[in-house]
């Protein structure tokens, strides 16, 4: 297993951000799910968040919501999230869950995070779950030896982040906008204020999700932020092949373009 701590020494002596990719669990299909994000990780991706399927995903947009339907179609459950990142662990890099709450408290947190580390990953992401009910699931996570990451927003207040920021132990998400995820035309301008908050309050990595989907947007990020995360120009890469193949070309040459992005130092 790859943890998180190594991932950002390296980005860190490289002078550059991490590069984190999104992909739901069972999309296209189960061993598509491996393949795609295999290919990410061999065109550049440091970190690989896979997705928990849910049917009701508060914070995705149509595109991610579009590639969630079809993994619940395709009969995804725990345990295929479970081999999924056993199967990109492999590739060498550090693996994530991304989920909402409900399905790790009905499948038990204690069982889910030991299942996790035993499967390879390095930790979870919890977008919906607040640091005052956070407890438990940090206890758990602690014990099998799993990053917590919690988000930040733009309309956190300074006592918010401090808040969320000390459940952390993997990273923290700034979400840069109010809203759903998609790839945008153009990244929010609160997202550089928003990650300058945030490490006041914290020495973790800030890393920057939601509406990054270009080499350029990746290499903006990167000037200020110790990750960028993209998920939905991904997942759109793969609606828009004709196939599963052209789907993995299509994925790795995204990855290549973000990559080459986050390693752009800004002219000084």
């Amino acid at each position: 297993m790859t943890n998180l701590h190594t991932v950002f020494e390296k980005t860190r002596a490289d002078r550059r951000a991490a590069l984190i990719g999104y992909l739901p669990a069972g999309f296209p299909t189960k061993d598509g799910a491996v393949a795609a994000a295999t290919a990410m990780v061999e065109a550049g991706c440091d970190v690989i968040e896979i997705g928990l399927p849910y049917s009701d995903p508060l914070m995705d947009g149509p595109t991610i919501q579009d590639a969630v339907h079809r993994a619940l179609t395709n009969g995804t459950r725990i345990a295929d999230v479970m081999r999924t990142v056993e199967g990109v662990a492999a590739s060498g890099a550090a693996v994530l869950v991304m989920t909402y709450w409900n399905p790790v408290d009905r499948y038990g947190a204690e069982r889910f995070a030991r299942e996790l580390a035993d499967a390879g990953g390095a930790g979870v992401i919890t977008p919906d779950l607040t640091p005052e009910e956070a407890g438990p699931w940090r206890e758990a996570a602690a014990s099998a030896g799993l990053g917590t990451v919690f988000l930040v927003a733009p309309s956190s207040t300074d006592e918010r982040i401090r808040a969320v920021a000390d459940c952390c132990t993997g990273f923290v998400y700034a979400a840069s906008l109010m809203g759903v995820t998609g790839a945008r035309t153009s990244v929010s301008a609160a997202a550089e204020g928003l990650v300058k908050r945030t490490k006041a309050h914290t020495d973790l990595p800030v890393c920057v999700g939601l509406g990054v989907g270009t080499g350029s947007q990746a290499a903006e990020v990167a000037a200020y932020a110790d990750g960028v995360i993209v998920g939905s120009a991904f997942i759109r890469r793969i609606l828009d092949a004709a196939d599963e193949s052209e789907g993995l070309t299509a994925v790795r040459a995204l990855a290549e373009e973000l990559a080459t992005g986050v390693r752009t130092r800004p002219e000084t």
